[in-house]
């Protein structure tokens, strides 16, 4: 029989759910809260209230895409850690009280797990072991997959991650929130070369991580070379470029070293920042040049989404059996990955 599968994302600021049937994704409805924007960053209080209004209408029509109906429903794969703990209770919440009411089990899932095995989703060929670098405006972390189940954190952030760096410092340049995004488009067009920002830990012998310094170094830099602002759209643009080098040349360094010191040749890259055009390029690059194979997972499954989700919750049934999930008596935990250490 089909594993039909309602999987649900609401760890932050986007309101997610899918259908997976099988390991195939026959859905991925995505709403992004926009009213964030206002304020520079998430306030967790109107990301549950918009979780609250949003999560019954996104559900419904990710099973109209899907061509499901409810009944056919064979389980519920929910995020459940790590993220905001009013937006985790929403989804949370609602996912049980439709397991009780369909009678079917509900999968709790960690999201982190779900950005690591996001990369396998379009990618069969992707097989164990693997490294996985999940870089997002959250966590920044390198992990060894050697088996479902067996995920080894090798080094993370210790302050800032990277999405969360870009996002400081496009607040600077006065490019808004999300910042991401704006500073790749602009990178496009500036010269990478033009300033020279700190590479923090890129040449320690660990694989953790650290943004910061780049942070203030950036802050320093434009009280004093720009201390009435930028006028200069072309400076701005080889602004963006040369940060955005600082953080992708530290990341590509660390990743394809982990691979290189624990002979794995396949790596995936996934989390909000995977979507960068410049680090995607610079993988491929990369990649070009050493016998390793690199997967990256589409736009759309970069970013918080149910699908992988979803995907992690059928691969969750295929190794464990769905005896495993008839308790409810899981509960939501919104610590962060970046604050756990597991020794290889």
């Amino acid at each position: 029989m089909d594993r039909i599968i309602l999987a649900i994302e609401s760890s932050c600021d986007e309101t997610s759910a899918a259908i997976i049937r099988n390991d195939e994704v026959l859905s991925n409805v995505i709403s992004s809260q926009t009213i964030h924007e206002q304020y520079g960053g998430v306030i967790p209080e109107l990301a549950s209230r918009a979780h609250l209004q949003a999560i019954s209408l996104i559900v419904d029509k990710a099973m109209k895409d899907s061509g499901k109906e409810y009944s056919e429903l064979t389980s519920i794969a929910v995020t459940t850690q790590p993220g905001l703990a009013g937006a985790l209770l929403v989804g949370s919440s609602f996912a049980k009280g439709l397991g009780l009411k369909l009678g079917i089990p509900v999968i709790p899932v960690h999201h982190i797990e779900g950005h690591i095995y996001s990369g396998m989703i379009e990618h069969a060929e992707c097989d164990f072991p693997f490294i996985a670098l999940i870089v997002s405006g959250g966590h920044t972390s390198i992990f060894l997959v050697r088996s479902f189940g067996d995920e080894v954190i090798l080094g993370s952030t210790k302050d800032d991650a990277a999405g969360e760096a870009f996002d400081k410092i496009g607040k600077m340049l006065g490019l808004g929130y999300p910042a991401g995004p704006r500073i790749d488009a602009l990178a496009k067009e500036g010269n990478p070369k033009a300033y020279v920002f700190p590479r923090a830990l890129m040449h320690e012998q660990h694989y953790d991580f650290s943004f910061s310094g780049l942070k203030t170094s950036v802050r320093y830099f434009l009280q004093r070379e720009f201390p009435q602002g930028i006028s200069n759209e072309a400076i701005l643009k080889d602004i963006c470029a040369s940060v955005q080098e600082a953080i992708i040349e530290v990341l590509i360094h660390k990743l394809f070293r982990a691979s290189k010191e624990h002979r794995i040749k396949n790596i995936i890259v996934a989390g909000g920042v995977s979507a960068n055009s410049r680090l995607r390029e610079a993988l491929q690059a990369a990649s070009q040049k050493r016998p390793v194979n690199v997967f990256l997972p589409k736009l759309s499954y970069c970013m918080d989404n149910a699908a992988m989700i979803g995907f992690l919750g059928s691969l969750k049934l295929k190794y464990l059996g769905e005896e495993a999930f008839h308790s409810l008596q899981f509960t939501v935990n919104p610590r962060s990955i970046r604050t756990e250490r597991t020794s290889s």
